[in-house]
């Protein structure tokens, strides 16, 4: 008997159609990922799941956990199946954790709410979780809050809220978009074997297709709501019958043409620069202690040119791109933009900011949820000497709209209305929207489907070349990187260990961290050609 049992579920949102007869199954021991571009449909089965469905939700069909419809039960009954029968990893992590909590209260949370032991059992099982998804509480305590973890490690902390339990079926979407591939494959491994030892079923919803092949037994390919093939996973990679399956398989595997980089022109010169970070006293008299968070980083990105920054979770290069951007002031060395300081005094030089941009990781938590996309991609604009008004700033809106592959028309609407991918998608026509000179993407496409993202990048090339836009391109995904830059740096422990010509460097790896994160990259298996 299956575990999780979907038939023929329709979903609409206001007499709009979102889901079409969508039937699937997960049984106990198995992992099924559903895939598919951005706006397919892919999370909407997963809050169906949940029963977490936005007003306006209209659902036909049967959705049986153990046998036992969903569909319509009581909120006290869901609330009692959610974290303890049902665990949900979401995509967004620092939007899923609760700012002003502790990452150990938050994991006890769920336990002590199913009052599954008692709260001296409960700190137990939540130090026993955290160590498992890569945070020991010796070296990330328990006492600390979402904002001081990276990205990366924020989304281990919502893995472990989803495991504590053990429940039966896990729901994971998207559940290593912010990880870097040592990282995620660790993750990957961790969810591998909770499967396995418990017999839990794995629902991962995920648009990173090598993630797909390597991970599930069966896959699930969704298209504008509706299913267009689904099998056994090794079947369907050899035998692919329908086209979109085929498209977004190539896709996958997209290179992007890039235009030969000018002569050397230092832009972006970082020199010996260290951070450190002060950390909180484990006892009431002792002296505080610090962490080097980067450690004498230099480096020069040239105009015209595309540097990659790659490494760990937590390696240090969110905290390089915010001094960059004269966010967190550096204790030692220089950072500079054309030749001007990102720093005056104790200041940031708001001459020399006005000429960089960034794409946050985090697509939703970069916007205020309550303006809507015309305003929002917009804001840059308060940093021009004149800012655009009236009709020319309409049409600027629209052109940026437009390039990032949205409609005009999308400018009325809020941010909540679109998918995770629309919504970086929304993030980069803001940052260029103002045509800076250079432009900082921390991990910008992490959130979206192959298609998109092979869109995004030729997007980027082409705006490089017709605007002679400079970027540093900070990613875990190495396949990425190794497309859509010319030169790579690789940081571990905040510092750089390797540096050089991007094929040079993924082909010829000459340090040992270098060669760990190349060999811990997913990557697709050889797909044949049609059916035999």
């Amino acid at each position: 008997m299956n575990l999780l049992q979907i038939k023929n579920l329709s979903l609409a949102i206001h007499d709009t159609p979102i889901l079409k007869r969508i039937n699937l199954s997960v049984a106990a021991g198995q992992i099924v990922a559903v895939t598919g571009e951005s706006g397919s449909g892919k999370s909407m089965i997963a809050l169906a799941v949940m029963q977490l469905l936005p007003n306006g939700a209209e659902v036909d069909g049967e959705l049986r956990l153990d046998g036992q419809n969903l569909l319509n039960r009581p909120e006290a009954e869901m609330c009692a199946l959610r974290g303890a029968a049902i665990g949900m990893v979401f995509q967004e992590p620092m939007t899923a954790l609760n700012p002003v909590k502790t990452i150990g209260d938050q994991v006890m949370e769920t336990i002590l709410i199913h009052k599954a032991m008692p709260p001296a059992k409960a700190r137990v099982r939540a130090e026993e979780v955290l160590a498992r998804v890569g945070l020991p509480t010796d070296r990330y305590p328990m006492t600390r809050y979402p904002h001081e973890l990276s990205g990366g490690q924020r989304q281990r902390v919502v893995i472990a809220m989803a495991i504590a339990l053990r429940p039966r079926l896990l729901i994971a979407d998207e559940p290593t978009t912010a990880l870097d591939v040592t990282t995620q494959a660790q993750i990957l491994d961790l969810l591998k074997g909770l499967v396995s030892e418990y017999g839990m079923g794995l629902l991962m919803i995920t648009h990173d297709l090598a993630v797909v092949a390597d991970m599930a037994d069966e896959i699930v390919v969704m298209r504008h709501g509706e299913v267009v093939e689904t099998g056994v996973t090794d079947h369907l990679l050899r035998h692919m019958q329908h086209a979109y399956t085929r498209m977004l398989f190539e896709a996958s595997g997209h290179q992007v043409n890039l235009p030969v980089p000018p002569e050397p022109r230092p832009l972006l010169e970082v020199d010996n620069v260290v951070r450190d970070y002060r950390l909180p006293r484990k006892r009431l008299f002792d002296a505080p202690g610090h962490h080097r968070a980067v450690n004498q980083v230099s480096f020069t990105l040239n105009r015209g040119e595309r540097l990659g920054l790659v490494g760990e979770s937590g390696c240090g290069k969110s905290t390089l791109t915010r001094a960059i951007l004269g966010l967190e002031e550096v204790q030692n060395g220089r950072i500079s933009l054309d030749g001007q300081p990102v720093f005056t005094g104790h200041k940031p030089n708001l001459a020399v900011r006005r000429k960089m941009q960034v794409v946050f990781q985090d697509p939703y938590g970069s916007f205020n949820p309550r303006h809507r996309v015309a305003r929002l991609i917009t804001e840059p604009f308060h940093l021009l000497d004149t800012s655009p008004t009236g009709s020319e700033r309409q049409d600027r809106v629209a052109e940026m709209l437009t390039a990032v592959g949205l409609s005009p028309d999308d400018a009325s609407r809020f941010i909540h209305e679109f998918s995770g991918g629309q919504r970086q998608r929304i993030a980069i026509a803001r940052a260029l929207i103002i045509r800076p000179e250079l432009i900082l993407f921390d991990e910008a496409v992490s959130a979206l489907d192959v298609s998109v993202r092979a869109q995004i990048l030729d997007l980027l090339a082409e705006l490089c070349s017709i605007y002679d836009l400079t970027y540093l391109f900070i990613s875990h995904d190495l396949s990425v990187v190794r497309t859509i830059t010319d030169r790579v740096l690789v940081m571990q422990d905040g510092q750089i260990v390797e540096q050089g010509e991007t094929e040079q460097v993924f082909s010829r790896p000459q340090h040992p961290y270098t060669r760990t994160l190349i060999d811990a990259a997913p990557s697709l298996p050889e797909i044949g050609q049609g059916a035999a």
